[in-house]
C-alpha cells in the first residue's frame, strides 16, 4: 500500500526466512532498529542516509547496503524527492546452507560485512536478479539459483570472511551437467527445486549451476523454461488457447507465460497462433 507518492510492496517466503521489499519513500523515517537476518539493499533512485556502527552513511543510486544480523540502523531520505530501493532479508540459516553447499557440504565461516555501503555493480546486479526472482512468478529452481549467486557474490566481494568454495573436476562437471539435463528433459513440467536436482546428480547446487552453464551456456532454470516454451508452442500450434497452454506447461499464469514467450521468440503467443492458422 502507498501514501501519496510513497508506496511499498512486500514479499515473504512461506517456508524459510526469506523476504523482499520494494519501496519509494518521501518522508518516512525509520527509527533505530535491527533485523535477525542479513539485509541487502540496492538504492534505485534518490538517496537515503542512515546511522550504523557509530557513523553516518549515505546510499545513492546504484549503491549496495549490507547489514549483518542484529545490526542497529535507522534511515530517512537524503534527497528532496525521497528515495526508491529494493531490499532482501535472508536468514542466517539460509546463508549458512548456501555457503555450506558451495563448500561441498563442509561448514563455512559466516560472512561479516564491515562496510554498510558499497559501490559494486556486480553485487548490485546479483541482488537485483535475486529480488526480481523472489517477487515475480519465477520457478523454485530459478529462485534458488539467484539466491545462491547473490549470497556467494556478497560473501566473496563484500565480506571480511570469505568461505572456501569447491568446484568439480572437468570430467565430473560434464557428467553432472548431462545428468541434470536428462532429468530436466524427463520432468520439465515439474517444479523441481535446485537442492533436489543437485542431490539427484550427486553434487552441490553451486557446482551444478557452474557445470551446467559451462556445458550448455545457460542455467538449469533457463533450460527448463526453454523446454516448457517449446511444449507450449506445440500446444498453440494445435489450437490450444494461450491460457490453457500456460497452465499445461507449468507457468504461473498467462501473463507470465506471454512475457517469456515474447522475450524468447520476439512475438506474442497470439501472433504465433494466428500465423500458423
Amino acid at each position: 500500500m502507498g501514501t501519496g507518492q510513497s508506496w511499498v510492496r512486500y514479499w515473504r517466503d512461506g517456508t524459510r526466512p526469506l523476504e523482499a521489499m520494494h519501496a519509494h519513500f518521501l518522508d518516512h523515517v525509520y527509527p533505530p532498529h535491527s533485523h535477525d537476518t542479513y539485509s541487502f539493499g540496492i538504492t534505485d533512485a534518490g538517496a537515503q542516509r542512515f546511522r550504523c556502527r557509530g557513523a553516518a552513511h549515505t546510499s545513492g543510486s546504484g549503491m549496495v547496503m549490507a547489514f549483518n544480523p542484529d545490526e542497529v540502523h535507522d534511515g530517512r531520505a537524503a534527497a528532496e524527492l525521497g528515495y526508491q530501493y529494493r531490499i532482501v532479508h535472508i536468514g542466517p540459516a539460509v546463508v549458512r546452507e548456501v555457503l555450506a553447499d558451495a563448500a561441498d557440504g563442509r561448514p563455512a565461516a559466516m560472512p561479516l560485512f564491515v562496510e554498510p555501503v558499497m559501490t559494486d555493480p556486480v553485487l548490485a546486479r546479483a541482488l537485483a536478479r535475486l529480488h526480481g526472482a523472489l517477487v515475480t512468478n519465477e520457478s523454485p529452481l530459478r529462485r534458488d539459483e539467484w539466491l545462491t549467486a547473490a549470497v556467494t557474490a556478497m560473501a566473496h566481494r563484500g565480506a571480511t570472511r570469505t568461505p572456501h568454495m569447491r568446484t568439480l573436476a572437468q570430467s565430473a562437471q560434464r557428467q553432472a551437467a548431462r545428468r541434470a539435463r536428462a532429468l530436466l528433459n524427463d520432468a520439465c513440467l515439474e517444479p523441481i527445486r535446485a537442492d533436489l536436482l543437485a542431490r539427484a546428480v550427486g553434487c552441490s547446487r553451486f557446482a551444478l549451476y557452474r557445470a551446467f552453464r559451462t556445458e550448455y551456456g545457460m542455467a538449469p532454470s533457463d533450460y527448463q523454461r526453454q523446454l516448457r516454451l517449446r511444449r507450449a508452442r506445440h500446444l498453440l500450434a494445435t489450437g490450444t488457447t494461450s491460457a490453457d497452454a500456460a497452465a499445461a506447461t507449468g507457468f504461473a499464469d498467462q501473463a507470465h507465460f506471454s512475457r517469456w514467450f515474447h522475450r524468447t521468440y520476439g512475438i506474442t503467443p497470439s501472433t504465433f497462433q494466428r500465423a500458423h492458422t
